[in-house]
């Protein structure tokens, strides 16, 4: 018997290939939930669903009427939430002064709004007053929160506002039955670092910051993940930095990323 057997799961950022929304999911189901992913691209959770076995709805998170519609869909199909996890993001690296106004407003509704809204359909169908059976929402944050990265001050900020929106959930309405937590990875190679991946000497740069000598996978943060839907988990308001001690030493300098990138491209030139 898994140790989610009987909970229902709506995962909400499921619509791109082996990202990490999906890799929750599986995880989730493994261990017994019902699940029920979304996401932008309709065709993506589409065929997720049908190869796993779980239900599916497109949203756009930056639309109330949207968020409120899969909340809505998600509960009646599997009659009832008990586990609500935002994994969405948008990973912008831009330099401070080079952010515009259409920029932070886009990664406001993304990174914000969006979760803010999401996370009030959520108590509203999870809430003991409201005829819901209490539960756990679970936001999948960045380590990046709490340290510094260059040229990422938006989405920074955004993960931060909504992990102090999580610990105002918690606050007021554990008394519900509610549980509310983040997660924060470090570094992890999903869909949305590919492309930084392929930078000769990037990923490298990284490295020295994590005490324990690897880089986080998306099955550590499906692990956490566990834990914080399970009923075992004691634990509310709180940020659980799954990064391997990232936040002991911090992310490399600008300079330390691109005299990385530099010595890995001359020696793989001169190799």
């Amino acid at each position: 018997m898994g140790r989610l057997e009987g909970k229902r799961a709506l995962i909400l950022g499921a619509s791109s290939k082996d990202n990490m929304g999906q890799h929750i999911a599986l995880r989730l189901m493994a261990e017994g939930a019902t699940v029920f992913v979304s996401g932008r691209k309709e065709d993506v959770l589409a065929d997720f669903a049908a190869e796993n076995g779980c239900g599916y709805r497109a949203c756009d998170l930056t639309d109330e009427g949207s968020v409120n519609a899969l909340v809505d869909v998600a509960a009646k199909a599997m009659g009832g939430i008990d586990i609500g996890l935002n994994a969405t993001g948008w990973g912008l690296l831009t330099p401070f002064l080079d952010n515009t106004r259409e920029e932070l407003e886009q990664m406001t509704a993304l990174q914000f709004i969006g979760p803010f809204q999401f996370y009030q359909a959520l108590i509203r169908k999870m809430a003991k007053s409201r005829g819901g059976e209490g539960g756990s929402i679970i936001q999948i944050s960045s380590a990046t929160a709490k340290i510094m990265l260059w040229d990422h001050a938006a989405y920074m900020g955004t993960k931060a506002g909504a992990d102090h929106v999580i610990r105002c959930v918690a606050n007021e309405f554990g008394g519900e039955g509610i549980r509310a937590n983040s997660i924060s990875p470090g570094l992890t190679e999903t869909p949305m670092t590919a492309d930084a991946g392929h930078v000769p000497g990037l990923f490298e740069s990284f490295l020295p910051g994590y005490p324990l000598g690897r880089y986080g996978t998306k099955e550590d943060i499906a692990a956490a993940v566990v834990f914080l839907a399970s009923d075992e988990c004691f634990m509310t308001g709180e940020n659980l930095q799954v990064n391997g001690g990232l936040c002991l030493r911090g992310n490399p300098s600008k300079a330390e990323i691109e005299a990385s990138v530099i010595n890995a491209t001359g020696a793989a030139a001169g190799g």
